[in-house]
């Protein structure tokens, strides 16, 4: 039986916005004439003459934050505790394998205005919807609409969020990761402010990710191309970079298909 991949992660790259402004990835790229002098310091002697083409290696400096390009968070990003504060949250290097590779479930949210913070309810209907009953480290995604404006400058206003009670009615089955193509998956903060504006009410804030405090679970934002999945029958591989003690890492999301 074949298999068939879909890459379900950007690209970390300059000139997109994929972040707020001044939280942007920045590259340094070295090219193969450029680093002849580098190569030829290891070999006393060495010039470019005695290099095919006059070539040494491409390599490149990257200054990025764990958050930028697509990434999984750990609990530890949400909070220094979970469990109700019994637990001290695990950081990204503490990520167990096993959820790493399990079962995908696709929750289209499209059509949720931006800024929408989705319910337990919604979240029951979809599933209703496409006929699928959640099983213990189902790896659950969901589409808004930010997949269709990324690269633009309005990417990281677009999309609705996955409130608390969404989110935990997603771990309380069992859950463990999850995953938006959206900036955040919160709704987007300048949505939130508005609402922060009017009623000053605490809770609103970042209230997807402080669910974590209650339910450990490990969460992947910017992901790519989830409008080309079905609702299910496939694999997600979302392993994600070991950086100790840190709240999260870069993550290379691919959905697998046994055709």
């Amino acid at each position: 039986m074949a298999r068939r991949f879909v890459d379900l992660s950007i690209a970390i790259e300059m000139g997109v916005p994929s972040d707020p402004p001044g939280m942007e990835p920045v590259i340094e790229y070295t090219r193969h004439k450029e680093s002849v002098p580098a190569l030829a310091h290891f070999f006393e002697g060495l010039t470019a003459d005695d290099l095919p083409d006059g070539e040494g290696w491409a390599t490149e400096r990257v200054k990025l934050s764990t958050h930028n390009g697509t990434h999984m968070d750990a609990p530890y990003h949400f909070h220094s505790t979970t469990d109700h504060g019994r637990t001290r949250a695990p950081a990204i290097d503490e990520t167990p394998l096993e959820q790493c590779l399990a079962p995908g479930v696709k929750l289209d949210f499209r059509a949720l205005p931006d800024g929408y913070v989705a319910s337990a309810r919604d979240v029951e209907q979809e599933l209703e919807r496409i006929g699928h009953q959640l099983q213990p480290l189902d790896i659950v995604v969901v589409n808004t609409r930010a997949g269709e404006v990324f690269g633009q400058p309005k990417y990281i206003h677009a999309g609705c969020g996955m409130g608390r009670e969404a989110t935990l009615y997603l771990t309380e089955r069992g859950v463990r990761v999850v995953g938006t193509d959206a900036w955040s998956w919160d709704a987007p903060f300048s949505h939130t402010a508005k609402k922060w504006e009017a009623s000053r009410d605490p809770r609103i804030i970042w209230e997807g990710h402080k669910a974590g405090r209650e339910i450990p679970y490990w969460q992947m934002e910017k992901l790519a191309n989830l409008s080309t999945l079905p609702p299910f029958g496939f694999e997600i591989a979302c392993f994600p970079v070991k950086i100790k003690g840190a709240s999260a890492g870069w993550s290379r999301v691919v959905a697998i298909f046994q055709d």
